[in-house]
């Protein structure tokens, strides 16, 4: 049954979102979500300080060396220069500097700001499930998403922006603005928060959300740049990058390195472990020719899309987020994280068609922490075990993010338009060609997908 607003000619302007329905859920939930968040993440922080060992590879160095190390230079007003492992927007030295701010060390002071973010991204989502036409999914499956991609989720900042992102994905549609904000903080972060824009509803709400990013960030950016020298360096320095030995694009080259016809090197190279050498920059053309294929078809998907719900905004986000991750050049571990918290904003909608996705997200973070940390060493090498494990992730990402796409638009596109026929007096039909099923659920479903527009 499709919306009045659709069906207007040259209308710029989307259909009014539908108001959710359904009761609102019990909160008795609530608890049972506490403990096991409190449960899994006291295991979690057993993980990351060592206490429970589940690889050799300590993935707490980036913070403690790393990391401390930017601080260091971050707190003389300059941006690190010299380093080319720094590969982050301005923004991102706020949260550097942060831990400094806590009377611990600066190790401990990371933990304990992640820890906070963590529960503070917990708390939205449940905060989310407990409104009318909501659910508590969302929530639930961020209790189980984050401790399985193991130690790293705490020993990168990669989960503040998320939490962030999060943050501003829950507002975005009843405060554009503020959502607008927070969002534009988190692409001055680390860029990809403002891919979850890509969703909003045509109209005011994206000129409000769309605007208030771009102001916020510009000030930002403009006062981080005239307050700190080199706030832009790390942008010469991508053009430079080879390919991670974890992305998509690599799987040919640990094929062609098992099979010994392959004669580049693997080698830190800009932060991450990345082969250079022979193909390297055919590929890296294939997965840039990938991204932009990819982004042409959400500019498409938009431009064509003729239902707009309240689940919408979030499945985008997630879709466009997919797309990005899977055909980039690096694939890092903490990615996932990113994947993981837009999969649970969609889950506290009842109506989201990415629900398959979110259970295919959640296969390929555990397949991301048995290559990283436990067989990282098989992946560097290129043995067998790390390369098919390294495939099977790789793989499922894709299919994750062309399923993704696929229900994204089915669940956008026209619906067939009824038409009521009204029939002479007297007129007799034997047999009714438009039989409906009677029944208040059948004509509840209906009215659930009109908006205020149709129903009036």
């Amino acid at each position: 049954m499709e919306s009045a607003q659709a069906e207007r000619p040259g209308s710029s302007e989307a259909p009014t979102l539908p108001a959710p329905s359904g009761s609102a859920p019990s909160r008795r939930p609530l608890w049972a979500l506490a403990a096991s968040w409190t449960v899994s993440r006291t295991l979690l922080v057993l993980v990351v300080t060592g206490a429970l060992r589940l690889a050799s590879t300590d993935v707490t160095a980036d913070v403690s060396v790393i990391y401390h190390s930017w601080y260091e230079v971050l707190r003389t007003g300059t941006f690190p220069l010299d380093d080319v492992t720094w590969q982050y927007p301005p923004g991102a030295a706020l949260v550097i500097l942060l831990p400094g701010l806590l009377p611990w060390s600066y190790l401990v002071s990371f933990f304990v700001i992640c820890g906070v973010v963590d529960a503070a991204a917990m708390a939205l989502l449940m905060r989310a499930g407990v409104r009318k036409g909501r659910s508590y999914l969302g929530a639930w499956y961020w209790v189980v998403g984050v401790p399985l991609l193991g130690p790293t989720v705490y020993c990168r900042y990669d989960i503040i922006v998320t939490a962030l992102t999060v943050a501003g994905l829950l507002v975005v549609l009843r405060r554009p603005a503020v959502g607008g904000v927070l969002l534009g903080l988190g692409g001055l972060l680390k860029i990809w928060p403002l891919l979850a824009l890509f969703g909003t509803p045509r109209g005011r709400r994206t000129r409000r959300a769309w605007t208030s990013a771009a102001a916020f960030a510009a000030a930002l950016g403009f006062l981080l740049t005239a307050g700190m020298n080199g706030a832009f360096e790390f942008l010469k320095f991508q053009s430079e990058r080879g390919i991670e030995i974890e992305s998509l694009g690599a799987l040919p080259l640990h094929f062609a390195r098992l099979a010994g016809t392959w004669n580049g090197t693997v080698t830190m190279n800009y932060g991450s472990v990345e082969f250079l050498g022979p193909w390297v920059p055919v590929i890296s053309k294939v997965m840039v020719g990938m991204t932009v294929a990819g982004f042409g078809w959400l500019l498409i998907w938009r431009l064509r899309a003729a239902r707009w719900t309240s689940a919408t905004t979030f499945d985008a986000a997630l879709c466009a987020l997919l797309i990005f991750t899977t055909t980039s050049r690096v694939i890092s571990p903490q990615y996932m994280i990113w994947v993981v918290g837009l999969a649970a904003v969609c889950l506290t909608v009842r109506g989201s068609s990415q629900r398959p996705v979110a259970v295919l997200v959640l296969v390929a973070t555990a397949l991301t922490t048995l290559e990283f940390p436990v067989m990282f060493g098989a992946v560097n090498r290129s043995e067998l075990t790390g390369v098919l494990v390294l495939t099977a992730r790789n793989l499922v990402l894709l299919v994750t993010t062309v399923l993704s796409a696929y229900r994204l638009w089915r669940s956008t596109r026209r619906r067939e338009v009824l038409t009521t026929v009204v029939l002479p007096a007297g007129q007799v039909v034997a047999q009714p060609q438009y039989p409906v099923r009677p029944g208040i659920a059948y004509e509840q479903d209906l009215l659930d997908d009109l908006t205020p527009a149709d129903r009036n």
